[in-house]
């Protein structure tokens, strides 16, 4: 405070009252003691402001996003088993960066490199980045759960994706489907790749090319699983040779796709199976009710929790860099075999196709 107070030509007691109350300082002052605070990376410390004794026992959890698009209970299932794991530790928990915008993650940014939060558990998403500051360069304990980050250095905790997706893939082979629909997140997105990538090895595994497998989206985020689940089924309508089975990478997309698919006329599972990931209870009361593949939350917050416990008291300690926890396939009524069993299409003679 002392040196934001000399590069801005004022009183510190100026400065601490322009941080604390900025309404008590004229517009000019306040400018020049933000512009000192910002050229210094000065941060109030909310610790050795309000927490003078002990340190803090808060702990950040940093969402991908709004909690406000789709029915998914993925996130509430996580906030549910990492808020119990911390409290059974003494910690709180604090929900962080739903807009996912500047100004949220600058306010992140604050709060870790001020002492409010003693930990941070990063969920399916990047660090937050603002003017040459980063999460990882404020010296607090970080998790990373859902995205694998451990080649940056961040212990994750995550499923297996892509095994998950290649065993449910290979049942539906079992079966007898040799075409399909799969319904895709963002581009080069973490998940997409590992469940995209499960297909594709079990469409190898049985002898049949990556041209059986047809994507859908690619474009929009997670958060947009509703729509890519519309545009999904004008795509799947559009097809001259139907899939007969459809993978979809959450809930939300197959959620979506399969309503309007029924709208069309088309049953399920007669007509099209349906399998998706994330395990959301809403799975159960669709109509029929929707196989899914269910991430394990609340062993994941858990162990998520743990590590970040262990980071905290023993610091010395190396941590596991990658932790898995398994998946596991809810079977229910909307896969079946296909009506007519549709014949391997050559290899020589397709090629992969992106909608």
């Amino acid at each position: 405070m002392a040196d934001v107070a000399r590069l801005a030509g004022v009183a510190i007691s100026t400065v601490s009252r322009a941080l604390a109350n900025p309404g008590r300082v004229n517009e000019k002052t306040r400018a020049k003691i933000d512009a000192a605070a910002k050229q210094l990376g000065y941060t109030p410390n909310a610790m050795a402001r309000g927490l003078r004794v002990g340190k803090s026992n808060t702990i950040m959890i940093i969402l991908p996003g709004s909690l406000y698009y789709g029915v998914s209970q993925v996130i509430p299932q996580v906030l549910q088993s990492i808020n119990k794991a911390l409290l059974q530790n003494g910690y709180n928990l604090m929900i962080a960066n739903l807009g996912r915008d500047v100004e949220s993650e600058r306010h992140i940014l604050d709060l870790a490199f001020g002492g409010t939060i003693r930990g941070a558990i990063i969920l399916s998403s990047k660090l937050p980045e603002v003017d040459g500051r980063s999460l990882a360069n404020a010296g607090l304990p970080i998790v990373s759960m859902l995205l694998d980050m451990s080649d940056a250095g961040v212990p994750s905790v995550v499923t297996n994706d892509r095994e998950a997706v290649r065993d449910a893939t290979a049942d539906l082979i079992q079966l007898g489907h040799r075409r399909f629909l799969y319904l895709a997140g963002p581009e080069n997105n973490y998940h997409d790749l590992e469940r995209f990538s499960g297909v594709v090895e079990a469409l190898q595994e049985a002898g049949l090319p990556e041209s059986a497998v047809v994507r859908s989206g690619g474009k929009l985020d997670y958060q947009h699983g509703f729509d890519i689940g519309v545009h999904a089924a004008s795509d799947f309508a559009a097809l001259a040779d139907k899939p007969t089975a459809a993978i979809a990478t959450s809930d939300d997309m197959a959620i979506s796709f399969m309503s309007r698919v029924q709208r069309m006329g088309l049953s399920i599972p007669g007509g099209l199976s349906i399998v998706s990931f994330d395990g959301s209870p809403v799975c159960a009361f669709c109509s029929p009710p929707l196989s899914t593949i269910e991430q394990p939350m609340e062993e994941m917050g858990q162990m998520a929790v743990a590590i970040l416990m262990v980071a905290i008291d023993r610091p010395e300690q190396m941590p596991e860099m990658r932790n898995v926890i398994r998946s596991r396939l809810i079977q229910r009524e909307s896969v079946a075999a296909p009506v007519r069993v549709v014949s391997p299409p050559s290899s020589g003679n397709h090629e992969g196709s992106t909608i």
